[in-house]
């Protein structure tokens, strides 16, 4: 995940302020939005993390094997909240992905370095070419919906804004992209 160091940057930038976006989104009043919101402000988080630059920090050798747990955890949660299906879906799919990463870097030689390890290349496309139609799909969902002529979330609070979530999904999707690409 560690590339070049100014993409790196704006990577975990994107990441960071989504994740800290998605934790006001926790203070929502409608469950659902709650719900969705931890899960995502953990992977806006994680992200950033496994995103900083190597020349700005390199990770102990620990690091991986704690994304590994963390992530693993995740996965757990989200399997088994997708048993109601919807967006949790997805949410067991990035999960599963961040382990897929986390696992590929720890079992790199110069992960060190700051270069990616190989992965598994058909797991890799198949990650691939999924967020990259989640990320078309929901980028076609955030087309603004008028209903005669009355704003998108006018008088909502930021914390209950989902034309904001559907941002931040397409963001995170394309920031799981980028990080796919340096596998």
């Amino acid at each position: 995940m560690h590339g070049p160091a100014s993409p790196g940057w704006l990577l975990v930038a994107l990441c960071a302020a989504t994740g800290a976006y998605c934790l006001l989104r926790m203070r929502s009043h409608v469950e659902e939005q709650r719900r969705a919101a931890g899960g995502e402000a953990l992977m806006g988080f994680g992200m950033a993390a496994m995103a900083v630059p190597a020349a700005a920090f390199t990770p102990p050798s620990w690091a991986w094997p704690g994304y590994v747990a963390v992530f693993g955890a995740a996965t757990v949660h989200a399997l088994w909240s997708a048993r109601a299906g919807g967006h949790h879906l997805h949410h067991l799919v990035g999960a599963l992905a961040m382990v897929y990463m986390s696992i590929v870097m720890a079992a790199s030689p110069d992960h060190r370095l700051g270069h990616g390890g190989s992965g598994i290349p058909l797991l890799t496309g198949a990650l691939l070419l999924y967020f990259t139609g989640y990320v078309l799909l929901s980028g076609v969902r955030l087309l603004p919906v008028t209903a005669g002529g009355a704003s998108v979330g006018a008088g909502v609070g930021w914390a209950d804004r989902p034309e904001l979530a559907r941002a931040c999904r397409v963001s995170m999707g394309i920031a799981m992209l980028a990080m796919l690409l340096t596998l």
